[in-house]
């Protein structure tokens, strides 16, 4: 018979020996020189932020009240470029409508169908992983190259087109007409984007306790009480910080535009990022353009500052 060997409890003596012997823990008191050591630590980081986001914003700002056009010596010009934005230029509301139409609609479609897929797939009993990657994959991809395949898409006789034309109905040329335009922009952002929230919402839905589902089926909840009174609740976090996350990069959207439809037909789908581009590096109105992403920046401010405050009557931050 194996010999069992007896091991040492908490009260044997060899085990207080020990403790007895280990030295104790000294309590640490600043010294003056700990915040200059801090300092040396955070510099590059501070040096980084200061030389690549301070001094351009700064520096952004003092060109949008000048008339600098690269050439030439810069004239300050007051608030001469906000006033003829706001006043004279001919297509900067449409372009100021152009982006909050394109963003407004393309948010609510992003969180409402990652929020369904996420649900759907979480539901599932095989092929979670799969769903998810299919879905997410797109994200890999440049926006300039999808623009230019869905291009080809899109133009007459392209695949569209000619798959509509087997049903024996006619397609109208997409990017050519103002009204749709503007949506098959809108589209080709959905299908490209749409993976990050769902893998989003996906974890924030697999994260939820058993025990709450288990309780709300023990109390003959439905599906609905269910998605609705628990699993909703629970996810706001995650759905507050992808809609806030999906808000800012809409409004910035650019590479979608260029590549897909320029900014036409006409001005129909200009949007703000576009219109700085084309300010800025098209006819080389480096003031105006920069007062063009001035009144950028405070569109997603003000937007942001709606979402914070909105976020308190729905987003619950308890477990």
């Amino acid at each position: 018979m194996a010999q069992q060997i007896a091991r040492p409890s908490l009260g044997h003596p060899r085990v207080l020996d020990r403790a007895r012997a280990r030295p104790a823990v000294e309590s640490y008191s600043p010294t003056r020189s700990d915040p200059w050591t801090a300092l040396w630590f955070l510099l590059p980081s501070l040096l980084g932020l200061i030389l690549f986001l301070v001094v351009p914003l700064v520096a952004s700002l003092v060109l949008s009240f000048t008339n600098w056009q690269i050439i030439g010596q810069a004239r300050f010009v007051g608030f001469s470029n906000y006033v003829n934005l706001t006043t004279r230029d001919p297509i900067f509301w449409q372009v100021v409508a152009n982006t909050v139409l394109f963003t407004v609609e393309y948010l609510l479609l992003n969180i409402g169908i990652a929020l369904g897929l996420a649900v759907w797939i979480s539901r599932l009993s095989w092929g979670k992983r799969f769903f998810r990657l299919a879905f997410f994959l797109p994200t890999f991809m440049p926006m300039v190259g999808i623009a230019l395949v869905w291009q080809l898409m899109l133009t007459p006789r392209g695949l569209v087109d000619g798959v509509i034309a087997l049903t024996g109905l006619g397609l109208p040329n997409v990017l050519a007409e103002s009204t749709l335009a503007l949506q098959a922009l809108v589209l080709l952002t959905l299908w490209s984007h749409v993976g990050y929230n769902l893998m989003l919402f996906g974890a924030a839905l697999e994260s939820i306790p058993e025990s709450y589902l288990d309780a709300a089926a023990i109390d003959g909840a439905s599906g609905w009480q269910n998605f609705w009174l628990i699993k909703l609740p629970m996810i706001s976090p995650s759905l507050f910080f992808g809609t806030v996350l999906t808000a800012i990069t809409t409004l910035q959207a650019f590479d979608q535009v260029y590549a897909l439809t320029r900014g036409g037909p006409g001005s129909s789908t200009a949007t703000l990022g576009y219109a700085i581009y084309n300010q800025g590096f098209v006819t080389y109105k480096m003031g105006y353009a920069s007062a063009l992403a001035w009144i950028l920046f405070a569109l997603i401010m003000l937007l942001t500052i709606m979402q914070l405050r909105l976020q308190r009557r729905w987003v619950h931050y308890d477990q």
